[in-house]
């Protein structure tokens, strides 16, 4: 159970919606931008959630994260939709995406966007989740074209992004959610953790001469994050970051090739709506079935029950909500000096 001091929801999406507007985010997107990180803190995606706030700020002044704007319409066939974002903030531009979505997948029973030259978005399940709720599945991947932290399979080079996909879709009671990444683990969670001088449990690392490593601050000298699988079976991550490259930046038309600044990333958005195909009961009943079955299977002696991807996000949401969002003070310190500087006053933790 966290400790750290926890603060009102609601309040701190008004505050970060004032510090975005305050550097000069036109306030509708800024309130959508911290809606979508509040919520990934309430999931418990604490590096994906107010975290990210000093980061988005840095490159506002640079034009890399635009105030705003619209995204430029590059095709749009009905089912199938690709814009190029122009540095929009990346949570604006997905959640519109989704509206979009919700919109037209009653008549084409998939709805497909991809995106090109969006801001960072943030917590990736945090969408999908939203679809689910309506009775939904929605897939959404993402990369990085600026970012080669990850080596192929093999490869001691690296070439690729974390290429993170999420996914969630209903199945009768909570819906399962997931969000994984080709790579073993994060450029963000590294960068903390070489911070802070603590090291990986494993050898997810490769330092600039191939050689395995649990320290992630080879990765400031040079080295590389393993693609998911390791060095045993990375060929599964690396499968994978190359299908995300591929829809994301692939179907765009613009990503690695060009290159990119700061944070800016690729993205491709899949909604289906099972009534289009055997309907949503029967989805339902199938998936309901799954989760019962994997939530009964007996676990690993000495290991708790097994539970289902998101399920554990959901709760902490729920707990959340109801008493506050934990808040580490390595979060809330960058805030409060950020508040400062724009004359803002930053909530005070609930009593």
């Amino acid at each position: 159970m966290t400790t750290d001091p926890r603060f009102d929801a609601a309040a701190m999406r008004a505050f970060a919606t004032d510090l975005f507007a305050a550097a000069g985010i036109a306030r509708g997107k800024a309130a959508v931008m911290a809606e979508i990180l509040v919520e990934a803190d309430l999931l418990g995606h604490v590096t994906h959630g107010l975290a990210l706030v000093p980061k988005y700020l840095d490159d506002v002044p640079g034009g890399i994260l635009a105030r705003d704007g619209e995204p430029e319409v590059i095709s749009d066939r009905g089912a199938c939709v690709a814009w190029n974002g122009h540095g929009l903030p990346g949570a604006w531009l997905v959640t519109r995406a989704l509206d979009l979505a919700f919109e037209r997948v009653a008549q084409h029973g998939t709805v497909s966007i991809a995106i090109a030259e969006s801001h960072h978005i943030g917590a990736l399940a945090v969408y999908p989740l939203r679809a689910a709720e309506r009775g939904l599945l929605a897939i959404l991947h993402s990369s990085a074209p600026g970012n080669g932290s990850v080596a192929p399979f093999g490869a001691r080079t690296g070439v690729l992004a974390p290429d993170p996909v999420a996914a969630a879709w209903p199945t009768g009671g909570d819906p399962v959610v997931l969000d994984i990444s080709a790579s073993i683990t994060t450029a963000n969670l590294s960068a903390r953790m070489a911070k802070e001088g603590a090291q990986f449990e494993h050898e997810w690392l490769l330092d600039a001469e191939g050689n395995p490593s649990r320290d992630p601050a080879v990765l400031g000298q040079g080295g590389t994050i393993l693609p998911t699988g390791g060095l045993h079976h990375g060929q599964k991550g690396y499968a994978q970051a190359l299908l995300t490259e591929a829809l994301t930046q692939g179907l765009s038309g613009r990503g690695r090739r060009e290159g990119a600044a700061g944070m800016r990333a690729a993205l491709f958005l899949q909604v289906i709506d099972p009534a289009a195909f055997a309907g949503l009961d029967a989805f339902q009943a199938q998936t309901g079935h799954t989760a019962a079955a994997c939530r009964a299977a007996s676990p690993r002696p000495g290991w708790p029950a097994v539970r289902l991807p998101g399920e554990k996000g959901l709760g902490l949401r729920r707990a959340a909500l109801a008493g506050g969002v934990p808040l580490a003070e390595r979060i809330t310190a960058p805030l409060a000096e950020l508040a400062a500087k724009h004359g803002l006053s930053m909530p005070q933790p609930m009593s």
